[in-house]
């Protein structure tokens, strides 16, 4: 407790007797952190946002649509039109390990009528899974179930904007009765709202969700080109984010099996893969935070300047201190070891400083509403032990200099020192 008290005691002399000095010196400091944890937590801010974004559509999702063949295959001629069909999505399930789950979607445009009031709306044959692999919120009622797909039992779920349009603001939907197509459907769920800026076959809140087996026997596709089992659509989840391409190659050989074109042949079918989109935008943020902490590593570096200058002065001040306290019996370590902790006080309470204004603003700014594409500030324990990690290497290396100055004087030349 002495040896620490009187090391703050050094600290503070040495901060009075350089007062404008020191202001600077502990302000750029503090400014070095703060804009390293604040650019840090901007980049976080934004791939978190963009991360939420994306899993409004669906988490870590691969979508797959027909297309045409680029590539002569198998005797086949290329420009064939290929189109996904439920086989797929059961070869895909029983051979490709590297997928967690595997949907399909069937869609068709219905008239739907209530007691109220009628419209046309995208309908969806789907399957149970389908709302937790596309993200489909419940706020009355359920989804489907594997005893509604079963039975291929007229039920449906339906989005919040079919609601309003055939129910207006009144309550009672979930449980009541609507005509599809002149058939009756119930009503068993009603979707929550859903806050969605991206989408491949319009917006989940102005569909009609019904079981994929209801939609094979009751409303078919009246497409001239639909047959029993083609669907719209794959959708896929990869098992590990770590494997999505192999998990991508696998389905595609699956694929080209079934349709008799070749795995690399891009036109056969259109892939729209959310995971290689979300790595693309974390290496553009990542690069950008890169970027910009390094900017901010040079404001510390400078700082880290101004502590060296500092512990040079008081060196100077000091030095017939130093003299005596050699003279005394104090080694050359304990010098050395004085400086170098006093010089490392100086830059982590001037850090410090900067990381408690830079939380403080993060958590103002995390108060108010965020954008779309934003999350907020997100101040890390990570990004916190970087930017100190940081600032001790560069406190360290800025008090070595003045400390191995101080501690290589002799007594003799410190004692005769005059200033």
């Amino acid at each position: 407790m002495t040896y620490l008290a009187e090391l703050v005691s050094e600290v503070v002399t040495s901060l009075l007797r350089n007062k404008l000095r020191s202001f600077l010196t502990m302000a750029g400091i503090a400014w070095g952190v703060a804009s390293m944890v604040l650019i840090v937590a901007m980049g976080d801010g934004f791939k978190q946002g963009q991360r939420n974004n994306t899993k409004q559509l669906g988490e870590n999702i691969v979508i797959i649509f027909g297309g045409r063949t680029e590539k002569q295959a198998g005797g086949q001629r290329a420009g064939r039109r290929v189109r996904p069909t439920y086989d797929d999505v059961r070869d895909i399930r029983a051979e490709c390990f590297l997928v967690r789950n595997v949907i399909g979607e069937l869609q068709n445009t219905t008239r739907a009528a209530s007691p109220f009031n009628s419209g046309s709306f995208a309908t969806f044959g789907v399957e149970p899974i389908f709302s937790s692999i596309r993200t489909i919120p419940i706020e009355q009622g359920r989804f489907i179930n594997d005893a509604d797909e079963k039975e291929a039992r007229r039920i449906c779920v339906m989005g919040q904007n079919v609601r309003k349009q055939l129910f207006a603001d009144r309550g009672g939907v979930v449980g009541s009765h609507i005509a599809i197509n002149g058939m009756q459907f119930l009503v068993i769920g009603l979707m929550a709202n859903k806050n969605q800026n991206s989408d491949y076959n319009g917006l989940d809140e102005d569909k009609l969700y019904i079981p994929y087996t209801t939609m094979l026997r009751d409303i078919p596709p009246n497409d001239p080109s639909y047959f029993p089992g083609v669907l719209n659509n794959l959708v896929y989840q990869p098992a590990s984010l770590d494997q999505w391409k192999a998990a991508r190659a696998q389905v595609m050989r699956v694929l080209g099996r079934n349709h008799r074109f070749q795995p690399d042949d891009k036109g056969a079918v259109f892939i729209w893969d959310t995971v290689e989109n979300a790595e693309l935008v974390d290496k553009i943020f990542q690069s950008m935070t890169v970027f910009l902490g390094a900017v901010a590593l040079v404001t510390l570096t400078l700082g880290g300047v101004g502590v060296m200058n500092i512990m040079l002065v008081s060196v100077n001040e000091r030095t017939r201190e130093i003299g005596l306290r050699k003279a005394i019996g104090a080694t050359r370590r304990r010098i050395l070891a004085d400086f170098l902790v006093e010089g490392a006080v100086l830059a982590l309470v001037s850090g410090a400083l900067g990381w408690l204004g830079a939380w403080s603003l993060a958590t103002l700014v995390n108060s108010f509403p965020m954008p779309e594409m934003f999350a907020g500030l997100p101040v890390r324990g990570a990004t916190t032990a970087w930017a100190f990690s940081a600032l001790g290497l560069i406190a360290i290396a800025s008090a070595l200099i003045p400390a191995w100055r101080a501690s290589s004087l002799t007594p003799v030349e410190a004692l005769r020192y005059e200033r």
